[in-house]
């Protein structure tokens, strides 16, 4: 018997490997779906933004919060709250933020993911589905070892940009509208790193309902 035939049975058996970055929702109606980093690293302190939560808390649109668990930690006061609301989900980001998750050993990389998912579900009471890489930067291997966590990794279709420095309200309006197609996953900043979001939100959600599109929350267009 040849080695590829004595290989073929533990081949089969063997679980399937999702490797998989989602960057857009698996639709072609004009739905989009909106994120928000929550990003906090080592000995940076970061704390959410109030301009953007009052936008969104009067237009009623679902959200999505990408929260590290340093972030977490910090403002458990605050996403306990928020997670009350049907509206608002927070999910994984990591620990502290490395830049470069792929240089960290396995053991490394699940310890971001384990710790975060710790820090958000004390602070909201349920542990997140989904995982965003900090700036993300990964590898097939980091790949592989966050989502054997269980997690679904959720990116994002264009960089909005937001934290630049110099970025207008009117800019970042007229760039996200730009981009904008049905099944976006937009991406802004709430960690009180993105002055130009807050001015810029209620123009952005406008508009994109006048153009006729809804806003989806993550866990019900993504299985």
């Amino acid at each position: 018997m040849s080695r590829l035939a004595l290989l073929v049975p533990f081949l089969l058996l063997a679980p399937a490997v999702r490797a998989e970055v989602i960057e857009w929702l698996p639709t072609t109606d004009k739905v989009v779906a909106l994120t928000f980093d929550a990003c906090e690293a080592k000995g940076a302190p970061a704390y959410l933004d109030q301009t953007i939560l009052k936008v969104l808390e009067a237009e009623k649109v679902p959200y999505t919060i990408f929260a590290t668990g340093l972030f977490a930690r910090r403002n458990a006061a605050e996403l306990r709250h928020l997670s009350t609301s049907p509206l608002v989900r927070v999910e994984n980001h990591s620990l502290d933020h490395p830049q470069h998750m792929e240089r960290l050993d396995a053991q490394a990389v699940r310890r971001q993911v384990e710790e975060a998912d710790e820090a958000i579900e004390a602070a909201t009471g349920r542990k997140p589905r989904f995982f965003r890489f900090p700036a993300g930067n990964y590898d097939a291997a980091t790949l592989s070892t966050v989502e054997a966590t269980g997690h679904k990794i959720v990116h994002w279709t264009f960089a909005s940009g937001d934290p630049a420095r110099g970025t207008t309200p009117e800019h970042l309006t007229d760039w996200v509208l730009s981009k904008t197609r049905p099944g976006s996953i937009l991406i802004f900043h709430v960690n009180q790193r993105a002055p130009a979001t807050g001015p810029a939100l209620t123009g952005i959600l406008t508009e994109l309902k006048r153009r006729g599109y809804r806003f989806a929350q993550l866990d019900e267009v993504l299985p």
